[in-house]
């Protein structure tokens, strides 16, 4: 499968205008499934796409397993890293968060549960090139 969107990020500059550029096209119910090496910038990314909802201040929620930040679209940021098993998720109503068609939704390592993610979502693919190069590919699957 060819991807939908892809760049060589060289700086975090070119990975700010990617993040922008892709978080216009998200709408509320939107999924956003984000895998890659640890260190690759899956956080940066969605900390820059949430910047385009006028979302300043996002952290990682690796301890929290989700973290909700309001903006001009509301965001549901989860992290899957730490999660040992899939009743943890279940614990914290991981499906009232998937049907809410008022958020967007991005999840850090969202391959470790992917048996979860609906039909439909973007999954962005990030690859470590170099020490200063990512290759950031986005696939929409329908």
């Amino acid at each position: 499968m060819e991807p939908f969107l892809e760049i060589l990020s060289g700086c975090e500059d070119d990975t700010i205008r990617f993040a922008k550029q892709f978080s216009e096209m998200l709408r509320p119910g939107d999924l956003v499934a984000l895998n890659g090496d640890l260190g690759s910038g899956k956080t940066f990314f969605v900390k820059s796409a949430c910047k385009n909802f006028n979302i300043d201040i996002v952290s990682s929620p690796t301890f929290a397993l989700v973290n909700e930040y309001p903006g001009t679209k509301k965001v549901f940021h989860f992290d899957f890293y730490r999660v040992n098993k899939i009743n943890e998720l279940f614990d914290i109503g991981f499906y009232d968060y998937l049907n809410d068609e008022t958020a967007v939704i991005f999840i850090e390592w969202a391959d470790l549960f992917k048996e979860l993610l609906p039909k439909r979502f973007y999954e962005v693919k990030f690859a470590i090139v170099d020490d200063n190069l990512r290759r950031i590919s986005i696939f929409k699957y329908e």
